[in-house]
């Protein structure tokens, strides 16, 4: 057995793995590592953004794109804590990549020298990546690296895809050991599990018995890569599809079928269909605070009087909060698969014709929402109305673009109107709601997809905390796009202001301390700065031939977009922030079943 230098096992383990590029940032802590990282450098690519939190955000949205796991790393420290804000983004929504960081070296631990936590244990920082991963390895001599870095491995990608972290002490990437590269790992492979017979069938008495379903798909349907099958069952039934952010693009978002997001700032006809159905079968989807209207009944659900068939890979999301009828642990595309056999074999006691009644009900409903936001659309104002922003995106983006999301008000707009019309391709911070995550998530999407557009939605507040993403694009040539949504506040906070505390605005606008007015920087000419392209748009007019321009010169650009941050998305469910009482929906009514 060769003896190999540990930094060197886990390079040639990741060249073997096939992954093809680590984001990450030097230190004292991990130079051992970098130095091994020179040998594969055209097997393996280094690419250094500006901040941790950044390269974990890239690693995520690059396996959002692609579904294969890249990798990060970090030094000792500081520059490792920074990961902590990616790691619970990827967790939450299910997103994979394995986070190496390093420690202290074991001679000596406890001792406090420089950047070790030992307040409760010696080189105590994997406990801080405990509740952020689905698992902390940590090694702490050569000869236990293979081990970890195969279980590591196969952890990311087995049952619910999630971050893994390897915490590595610095001496471990310089020693030697009697070790070779571990065998292969699950990564490439799949591992799909089904629905037993008797679930089958109860799945089919639910749906025999039902005149009013509706699927509701979220990211388990995205990762399991089940559009084509959830789409191809729609049709053959005209059962209409309700979608959560992460499960936007399985079926077309103008797709006659599909209703959009359900929720607070879901579109009308989820939230009439969702609260009205008597069978909702939900394919890889949690039912959270905002698609559920935090669980108030009626106002998008209707459980335990509505039935409900709960299908996702992980056991612990199966009644988590709402107790299903039937609770199938299984992938998504190969329940999806048996559920069209079992179809097949039927003798069309199941059919499109048994639901017309219902889908004819929903189709009223999609026209009176239509009717009331759309004229919202062609309004020609200064600073730019919200839907007018959507839409002319809608129109000027071709069908390949990847979205990448933002956490902020604009995101609550996409969510209500943007039509995704390819599976992976709009990247949401669903979970945890991590503002960077849409601004530095663009670019590990570009890397994932050379070829494709990559557009990056992002707020003012958000693109602030992380402008460096412009230093790294110019670095290595990507071409991604910032449209900054400028309405010169952390809006969607303000708006909860206004909405719940009578306006009491408070730290949620910006403005210049010495003249008062609004204030953000020029971020065109902060673009410009950097190396790349500035646009600024103040007029609705601009917006169209500025997108255009920045996807023809394929080049870092920055879209600086003022927006008016007085219009409100309609609310068509509710959402409550606990003790504060929840508000109406602006448009539609509650039902209860």
């Amino acid at each position: 057995m060769p003896r190999m230098k540990g930094g060197e096992l886990i390079a040639q383990t990741l060249v073997q793995e096939g992954v093809p590029y680590i984001f990450g940032i030097c230190g004292h802590g991990n130079v051992g590592l970098l130095d091994a990282l020179y040998d594969v450098k055209d097997e393996l690519k280094l690419i250094s953004p500006r901040h941790e939190q950044c390269a974990g955000h890239m690693a995520d949205a690059y396996f959002r794109v692609k579904h294969r796991p890249v990798a990060t790393l970090t030094s000792t420290g500081p520059g490792s804590a920074n990961m902590v804000m990616s790691l619970a983004t990827a967790l939450s929504d299910s997103s994979a990549f394995m986070a190496i960081t390093s420690n202290v070296p074991t001679c000596q631990n406890n001792r406090g020298p420089f950047q070790e936590l030992y307040a409760h244990n010696q080189a105590d920082f994997a406990q801080v990546m405990r509740p952020v991963v689905k698992r902390s390895f940590q090694p702490t001599r050569v000869e236990m690296l293979p081990l970890a870095l195969r279980q590591g491995l196969d952890t990311m990608v087995t049952g619910r895809p999630g971050p893994v972290n390897l915490d590595i002490p610095y001496n471990v990437y310089q020693e030697e050991g009697d070790v070779s590269v571990p065998a292969r790992s699950h990564v490439g492979l799949s591992h799909r599990p089904g629905a037993n017979d008797e679930d089958m069938s109860a799945v089919m008495r639910l749906l025999e018995a039902s005149r009013r379903p509706v699927f509701f798909i979220g990211h388990g349907a995205t990762l399991s890569e089940a559009g084509q099958e959830i789409t191809q069952l729609a049709q053959q039934l005209q059962i209409p599809v309700i979608t959560s952010p992460n499960g936007m693009g399985c079926i077309p978002g103008d797709h006659p079928l599909a209703l959009g997001f359900i929720g607070r700032n879901g579109a009308y006809p989820a939230n009439e269909a969702g609260r009205r159905a008597d069978l909702v079968i939900t394919l890889g989807t949690r039912f959270d605070d905002r698609s559920s209207s935090s669980w108030h009944p009626g106002y998008s659900w209707n459980f335990p009087s509505t039935k409900l068939i709960h299908v996702d890979i992980d056991p612990q999301e199966l009644g988590r909060n709402y107790p299903p009828d039937v609770g199938i642990i299984a992938d998504v595309r190969v329940f999806a698969q048996q559920l069209l056999r079992e179809l097949s074999r039927q003798d069309n006691a199941i059919n499109a014709q048994r639901f017309a009644p219902w889908l004819e009900e929903v189709r009223g409903w999609q026209s009176q929402w239509e009717a009331f936001v759309r004229p919202h659309f062609e309004d020609s104002t200064s600073p730019l109305r919200p839907e007018f922003v959507v839409g002319t995106l809608q129109k000027m983006l071709p069908d390949d673009v990847i979205l990448s999301l933002d956490s902020g008000v604009h995101h609550n707009w996409f969510m209500q109107f943007w039509k995704s019309r390819r599976p992976q391709s709009m990247l949401n911070s669903w979970g945890y709601s991590s503002m960077g995550f849409g601004v530095c998530g663009a670019l590990g999407a570009q890397l994932a997809a050379p070829d494709r557009p990559v557009v990056a939605v992002v707020g003012d507040g958000g693109f602030t905390m992380t402008p460096y993403v412009l230093c790294t694009a110019v670095e290595y040539n990507l071409p991604v796009v910032w449209i900054i949504w400028n309405n010169f506040a952390w809006s969607a906070i303000r708006d909860l202001q206004y909405g719940l505390f009578d306006g009491r605005e408070i730290g949620t606008a910006f403005y210049n301390g010495e003249t008062g007015e609004r204030y953000n920087p020029d971020f065109a000419a902060w673009s410009r700065a950097c190396g790349a392209d500035g646009i600024t748009v103040k007029r609705p007019q601009e917006l169209a031939a500025a997108v255009e321009l920045a996807l023809k010169n394929r080049r870092p650009c920055v879209i600086d977009v003022h927006v008016d941050a007085e219009v409100r998305p309609p609310s068509t469910g509710t959402w409550q922030l606990p003790p504060i009482p929840y508000k109406e929906p602006v448009y539609g009514k509650p039902f209860l079943a």
